[in-house]
């Protein structure tokens, strides 16, 4: 079982080039649904603490749109891609061309709920995929779920298992923008890596650099 003492600039290195090689994917996807030319790259993975988490996140208060599954297969544990509400609706507003889409409406618009999700299919499923390339190891992620709440709320349900042994998850941050547009607001959302205990050395295991 790898501890938090364990994992190096080289594990988060080998995992930002995941990241990035995940996002092109994802970027050609994304591309394809909006008609648009979308690039999307991963700036920067850390591991942080449970603490620095929730201050990325805006706090556990923070009311954000969080689409999270599980990571199945010959590696497991949670995965979460965290938007701010305000990037969310104007995300999806361009997604479904609809300004009046929010997510704060009651109800939430099942068009924009299913925009968002899809969303989601393809952010998570580039990365794990790439991570699966890289590894070999065979990994499936479920159906995404959706979820428009306090970061708190929503994150707890991946702490259970790991904050039995850890204290510390691995954050990818991603930036989402139009290529070839000036004034093109960036989307910035964080992806949140919470392997299962065992998980962590398996997977940098594979890629060698355990």
């Amino acid at each position: 079982m790898m501890n938090n003492q364990k994992i190096t600039s080289l594990h988060l290195d080998v995992l930002k080039e995941i990241g990035n090689i995940g996002a092109a994917h994802a970027a050609t996807a994304l591309s394809d649904l909006l008609n648009k030319k979308i690039d999307m790259r991963v700036p920067k993975v850390e591991m942080v603490s449970f603490h620095e988490m929730m201050e990325l996140a805006g706090g556990s208060e923070k009311v954000v749109v969080g689409i999270y599954l599980r990571i199945e297969g010959d590696t497991e544990g949670s995965m979460f891609f965290i938007l701010p509400v305000e990037q969310a609706n104007r995300f999806i507003q361009r997604l479904i061309s609809d300004e009046s889409f929010n997510f704060n409406d009651n109800p939430v618009s099942e068009l924009g709920l299913s925009a968002m999700q899809e969303m989601g299919n393809i952010l998570s499923g580039s990365y794990l995929s790439a991570l699966s390339d890289f590894t070999g190891l065979k990994i499936y992620p479920t159906v995404p779920g959706i979820s428009v709440d306090m970061f708190g709320a929503i994150i707890s349900i991946g702490l259970i298992e790991i904050s039995q042994v850890s204290d510390n998850v691995i954050v990818i941050n991603t930036s989402i923008f139009e290529e070839g547009v000036e004034d093109s607001e960036e989307v910035r959302g964080h992806f949140f890596l919470l392997p299962d205990p065992d998980s962590f050395e398996s997977i940098f295991k594979a890629l060698g650099v355990s």
